[in-house]
Parts: structure tokens; sequence; C-alpha cells
């Protein structure tokens, strides 16, 4: 993924979003006329192929070609309501893009993606949106275990979405991620008050999620339970929900996640039997998706083993995940 190019992409597009409206000037019929007529349902269409693909990183291409004609577009002249539309797909863009680069573990290029998609969604009008890619920028944040640098920017999320849709579910998405660094800083009763608030989707009538760039609708609540209870070193919640949660359909990424959490409890509770048996398992579809993220759940794992390292069992545990990010 040219990490050169996409910078250079960025920075054009931020200073073409940033910039004030063309006033009185006649509008010109060009590319941004036919990302108007065909962008929204490509960037929803590239959703779907990053959600049904095991390999998140071989979708960049087709959405490196897509920033490209929207930065394209931006140059061109266009009314007030067209420059708008052109903001939000660039939005809803560069959350694919930088979820992608956070798949990959390029947390730094993730978060410029998020923060140039947040000021994008801003210049649309678009709360929702704008709402999600802050979140998103605060889970950089949360899995560099910057607590406390995550908390402000979820705390502007959650105000961002009350200025929302109130029948979609991005003020319940922050809700979770908000559980997830209270636990992260120890907080017991906020998670606890964060996962029940997050639950609360559960009562939105219909379809309460675009499938894009929001896809929360609660069915990751019982992974997301079992992370905190994890963080908050509570092992009796956090195997009941991580044990609940691969009932669920998962795709491999996920189930993954879940593997090297159910990992890191067995090595908590010095159970090195159910610590290979899941990092094994995770190892597994990490070779099958490439996926960092999961990747970056097993580096927790080699903490809780290093106390075992006496016994040979851990230590060949704990060079099979080294391996594999020496690999990576």
């Amino acid at each position: 993924m040219k990490r050169r190019d996409v910078l250079s992409l960025l920075a054009v597009t931020g200073a073409l979003v940033s910039l004030p409206e063309i006033v009185n000037s006649p509008p010109q019929y060009g590319i941004s006329a036919t990302l108007e007529e065909s962008g929204p349902e490509l960037n929803k269409a590239l959703w779907q192929t990053f959600s049904l693909s095991d390999s998140k990183q071989a979708v960049y291409p087709l959405i490196r070609h897509q920033l490209g004609l929207l930065a394209k577009g931006l140059e061109e002249n266009q009314s007030n309501a067209s420059r708008q539309l052109l903001c939000s797909l660039v939005g809803d863009l560069y959350q694919l893009a930088g979820e992608i680069f956070f798949d990959a573990n390029r947390y730094s290029d993730a978060a410029q993606c998020y923060a140039l998609a947040a000021n994008a969604c801003r210049e649309a009008g678009a709360f929702d949106m704008w709402a999600c890619a802050l979140t998103r920028h605060a889970f950089v944040e949360l899995y560099e275990r910057r607590f406390t640098v995550a908390a402000p920017i979820l705390s502007a999320a959650a105000r961002v979405a009350e200025r929302g849709d109130s029948q979609l579910s991005t003020r319940y998405w922050v809700a979770a991620v908000q559980a997830e660094v209270y636990a992260g800083l120890g907080d017991f009763d906020a998670a606890g008050r964060a996962l029940d608030a997050a639950e609360e989707v559960h009562n939105l009538p219909g379809k309460p999620h675009n499938g894009g760039w929001l896809r929360f609708d609660g069915s990751r609540l019982a992974e997301e339970r079992g992370t905190c209870y994890l963080a908050l070193r509570r092992p009796d919640l956090a195997e009941q929900a991580l044990t609940a949660a691969l009932s669920q359909q998962l795709s491999l990424r996920r189930r993954g996640a879940v593997f090297a959490e159910l990992a890191t409890l067995g090595a908590e509770r010095r159970d090195l039997d159910q610590a290979g048996h899941y990092i094994r398992a995770a190892l597994d579809l990490v070779g099958q998706t490439g996926s960092g993220y999961v990747g970056k759940k097993l580096e927790a794992v080699k903490a809780r083993l290093a106390p075992l390292m006496p016994d040979r069992r851990a230590l060949a545990l704990h060079q099979k995940i080294s391996a594999l990010n020496s690999a990576a």
C-alpha cells in the first residue's frame, strides 16, 4: 500500500475539502457530476467488498482509485449542495481507507485518514458519519493504550452523534467504544454503564445501520463485553462473554480476535493448554486473513506468557507469536 502516494493524496484532498466555497462561479459538469450519480452506490459496494474479503488489504487498489477521482472532482466548481455530497463521499471513503490501514497496524496512517474523514463530514453536515470518523480515530488511541487521549475524542463523538439521526445506532456504538476506554482506565462501574447504554441499540426499530461507515447493530456486544472484562481482570465474566461470542456467526477476523482474547485469558490463569489451543487457532486465522488486527491482539498474550517462560510450552508459544510479528 504505497504510503507516500496515500499521504500525498491526503494532503491534496484535505486542502480541497477545507477551501471555502467558490461563490458566483458557474458549475462544471465533469468528474464531479459523474461522482454525484455513481459515488454513493460505489462507496456502498466497496464497503461490502471490504466486509466480505478475508484479506482486507486486497480492497485497497479499488479504494485508492476512487479517492483519486474524488480529489479531482473537488477541484471542479460546483454548487454548495454538490460540494456537500462530494465531501460526504470523501468522509465515507477515507473511513474505509483508514480501516484498511488499521487492520494492517498502520495506526498513524489510519489516524490521518480518520482525521480527514471527520473534517470532510463536518463540511458535509453529516453528523452521524462525522461521529463515526471520530470514533474510529479514538480506536487508534485505544489500541495504542492511550486511554486518556481516546476519552475526549469519544466525548466529542458523543456530542456530535446527539445531533444525528436518532433512529441510527451511532450513539450506541460510541458508548460501546467508551466502555473499552473506561475498562482500560480500570473503571468497572463506568464501563458497565457504557455497555448497558450500548445495549439500548436493540430497542431501535428497523435497521439501525447502513452496512458501510456505520455497521454497529449490537451483535458485537458479547465480544466487547469480553474485551472489557479481560482488561478489568474479571476472568469469570470475560470467559462467559467471549464464549457467548463464539456461538455467533463471526467473520474470520472477529473470530481470530476472540481466540486471541481467550488465549490471553488462559495465559492469565496459567492454563497453558487453553492458551496454546487458542493461540494456534488465532495464528491459523491470521495466516488466512493477513490481519494485523488479530496479530495485535496476540501481542497481549505475550505479556501474559512472560511469567510462565520457565515452562517450555510457554516459551514455544511466545516464539510462535514473535515469529508472526517478525514476518509481518
